[in-house]
């Protein structure tokens, strides 16, 4: 019998690259990241990719969730929960620990485990400690398992503020005057540690801000014009962070700047200038995500400005060796020069985030920012690189 009359075994169909979204979280910015996660679940091609949501709670069950991103949005000022989506109160997701397999597995009290497949590349869209800050990063280079953003290393720097800065001065990156008070130093002697604000605030003028060191989203953040607030204002930081940074206010235009991790190397977006918000103290949570504060699109600062700053995007990038995306934030001060106040790994990916906005200005939709940084992770190995 010739071959060709023998029946064929019907070809078996690739299959499409798997991407676990997570979400949510320990830290203050839970209910943005899920907000962020939603978007990003609207934008994921669903022809190319297989998509498997994982929600982290409050109280860091990894739980599995319902993929409807029309329940993932603010509502009444309110941001949603994984509490809230959670396909059950008690069910727990678990990646796997051995770097051969990739086999995502999910328990419930008294089931048996129940094989969900395997994952692909994690696009973890957390914001602050838990998450964005090398934790999750260390967990998946464990697993073995490609992800999206920063390494452990860049994560850890792009959430520290202090380190942060250091590092950014190494490299001799232009930063504005801060002091940092630590733990030990704010617990063991809180007098000492108030002189030392004094003799800052008296050397760099009032008035100053008091941030958490390791959070985000403005959470946390005072802006104080004297010994008056300062009390609460740090108490309000050390309800974030133990560790808090004290600031001068720095005089200029805000201007944001998006840098994206192409094929030959990370590229730099138009920026966008926040202009001054009325309503608000600084631009802090509520103006930039329950009021939404619009920024302006290109930042219009003219072309010798918007390509120093975009320079300095990509230096700040590279300086904390940053992987897939980062957000830089600066001050342009009245004389013309820059100075960075921080970047972020994770920024928001929010309808209304500058991040996402800036790259459409600069010819890069929505969708296909996704895409680009799904690709990045599957193209990068895991391990020391």
């Amino acid at each position: 019998m010739s071959s060709e009359n023998l029946p064929q075994s019907p070809e078996k169909q690739p299959r499409k690259p798997r991407v676990a979204v997570v979400f949510g979280g320990r830290s203050s910015e839970h209910g943005i990241s899920v907000v962020t996660a939603g978007a990003v679940l609207r934008a994921i091609d669903r022809t190319k990719y297989d998509v498997l949501p994982i929600g982290i709670t409050t109280d860091g069950r990894w739980a599995l969730t319902a993929d409807e991103p029309e329940r993932m949005a603010i509502s009444d000022r309110r941001t949603p929960s994984v509490e809230e989506l959670a396909e059950s109160p008690e069910g727990g997701v678990v990646l796997p620990v051995d770097p051969g397999s990739r086999e995502v597995v999910y328990t419930e009290p008294g089931s048996v485990p129940k094989a969900l497949g395997e994952v692909d590349v994690v696009f973890p869209v957390l914001h602050g400690p838990y998450g964005e800050d090398g934790t999750l990063q260390g967990l998946l280079e464990l697993s073995g398992i490609p992800y999206v953003g920063a390494g452990v290393l860049a994560s850890a720097v792009g959430q520290d503020k202090e380190y942060m800065k250091r590092v950014f001065t190494s490299f001799g990156l232009p930063v504005g005057p801060y002091l940092v008070v630590r733990p030990r130093e704010w617990e063991q002697d809180e007098k000492a540690a108030r002189q030392r604000i004094a003799d800052f605030a008296g050397e760099h003028g009032w008035p100053l801000f008091i941030k958490p060191s390791r959070a985000g989203s403005s959470f946390g953040i005072t802006k104080v014009d004297s010994f008056d607030g300062l009390d609460e204002a740090i108490a309000e930081a050390r309800r974030h962070d133990p560790k808090f940074i004290v600031e001068s206010l720095l005089r200029g235009r805000e201007i944001e700047c998006g840098v994206l991790e192409f094929e030959d190397g990370p590229r730099a977006s138009v920026p966008a200038e926040i202009p001054p918000v009325t309503a608000h103290d600084f631009y802090d949570f509520e103006a930039k995500y329950i009021d939404s504060a619009a920024g302006i699109v290109p930042a219009p600062i003219g072309d010798e400005a918007t390509a120093e700053v975009r320079r300095l995007a990509v230096e700040a990038f590279e300086a904390a060796s940053c992987e897939g995306l980062v957000r830089a934030d600066f001050f342009l001060q009245d004389n013309g020069e820059f100075v960075i106040n921080e970047i972020n790994t994770m920024p928001g990916f929010t309808p209304i985030s500058m991040y996402p906005r800036m790259w459409q200005e600069s010819g890069v939709a929505y969708a296909d920012l996704v895409d680009k940084l799904i690709q990045a992770a599957l193209r990068r190995p895991t391990g020391l690189r």
